[in-house]
C-alpha cells in the first residue's frame, strides 16, 4: 500500500476514486436506480460529493446504501482501512487500525466489522462437471453457547469450508447445529453443484451427502494417508492454515456470534488471492464493490450486547 497516494490523504479525492469504483458510467441513484436527470449540487453551503436525483428529488452521495453510509471517519480513512485489512494475508487487528488511522479503537472494531461485511460474498454454487471441491471442518475457540461437554472438542466452535480447487473460491460456515450428516447435507446440496467431484477426509457425515455428487473420494487421514492421486484435501487444509494463524496471531479472540463474519474475510482475502490473478488493489477494489447494498448499524442486536 503506497501511503502517499493521494486516495489515502485527501478525503475529496477518497471520494472520487470511490466513485469511479462504483459509478464507472455516471452516477446511480440508490434510491431509485436513476441514471438519468441526475444533478451535482455545487454551492458554498452545499458539501462536496452530493447529487440530487430528479426522478425521485432525493440527494444522495456515493457512501448511500454502502456499509460506509452515514460514517464520520473521513473517506481517506476508510479507504486506507480497506487497503489494510486486503493487503494482509492473515488479517489486521483493529488496535493496529486504530493506532494507524487515529480513530478510537471502538470506531476502529466497528469499522473492521462493516468491512468484514462488505467481503461477504454472494455468488452462485461452486464446482461443475468435472471440478474438484474439497471439503472439510474443522473446530476453533470456544463456543459458550453450546452445552457443556466433557469432551472438549464439543466445547468448539465448529467450522465447515468448502474449496473449488479449479477457481480457487472458497467458502466457510460457522456451524452452530450438532455436526452430522444432515448439516453437512445442508451446506453440499446449497453451495456445490451435484455435477462436482467431491473429496473429504474419512470422517462418515461425508458418507451419505457424497452419494449425490458426480463421485465422492476421500484420504484416510488416521491411516497417515493425505495423497492418493488427485484425491487430497492438502488444498483446504492449507486454507485452514492461514484462517488458524491470523486468529490465534492477529484477532487473538472472537466471540461466537461474530466469527462468521471472520470466516467471511479470510474467504474473501483466498478467493481474490494473488495465485487467482489479484494484486492487493485488485483485491481492495473487490471489496469496495462489495460494500454497496449492505449496512450494518451498530445497534443491531449482535452488536449491542458486544
Amino acid at each position: 500500500m503506497n501511503l502517499t497516494n493521494p486516495i489515502y490523504q485527501d478525503a475529496d479525492k477518497a471520494r472520487e476514486h470511490i466513485e469511479a469504483i462504483h459509478w464507472p458510467n455516471g452516477p446511480v441513484c440508490p434510491h431509485c436506480g436513476s441514471v438519468e436527470n441526475i444533478k451535482k449540487l455545487q454551492g458554498k453551503s452545499t458539501r462536496k460529493g452530493v447529487y440530487k436525483c430528479n426522478a425521485c428529488t432525493k440527494p444522495f452521495t456515493v457512501t448511500v446504501g454502502t456499509v460506509m453510509e452515514d460514517s464520520k471517519i473521513p473517506l481517506n480513512k476508510w479507504l486506507m482501512a480497506f487497503a489494510m485489512v486486503n493487503g494482509s494475508k492473515k488479517g489486521v487487528s483493529a488496535h493496529q487500525l486504530h493506532r494507524q488511522l487515529g480513530i478510537t479503537y471502538k470506531s476502529a472494531w466497528f469499522m473492521e466489522h462493516r468491512i468484514r461485511e462488505a467481503m461477504k460474498q454472494d455468488f452462485e454454487p461452486m464446482g461443475g462437471p468435472g471440478m474438484v471441491i474439497e471439503a472439510d471442518e474443522t473446530f476453533f475457540g470456544k463456543d459458550k453457547t453450546a452445552p457443556k461437554s466433557r469432551m472438549a472438542i464439543r466445547n468448539m466452535n465448529k467450522i465447515v469450508s468448502l474449496v473449488d480447487r479449479t477457481t480457487g473460491r472458497a467458502v466457510s460456515f460457522h456451524v452452530t447445529d450438532n455436526l452430522n450428516a444432515d448439516t453437512i447435507s445442508g451446506i453440499l446440496y446449497t453451495n456445490v453443484r451435484r455435477a462436482s467431484r467431491l473429496m473429504t477426509d474419512e470422517a462418515h457425515y461425508y458418507m451419505r451427502p457424497g452419494l449425490e455428487f458426480a463421485s465422492h473420494q476421500s484420504v484416510n487421514h488416521s491411516a497417515k494417508e493425505y495423497v492418493r492421486g488427485d484425491v487430497t484435501t492438502n488444498t483446504i487444509e492449507g486454507f485452514f492454515g492461514i484462517f488458524k494463524r491470523g486468529m490465534k496471531g492477529i484477532y487473538q479472540h472472537c466471540s461466537s456470534k461474530h466469527l462468521q463474519r471472520y470466516l467471511n474475510e479470510f474467504d474473501f482475502r483466498y478467493t481474490f488471492r494473488a495465485a487467482n490473478g489479484y494484486d492487493d488493489a485488485a483485491r481492495t477494489a473487490e471489496a469496495l464493490k462489495g460494500a454497496r447494498g449492505k449496512r450494518l448499524m451498530y445497534r443491531q442486536p449482535d452488536f449491542a450486547a458486544a
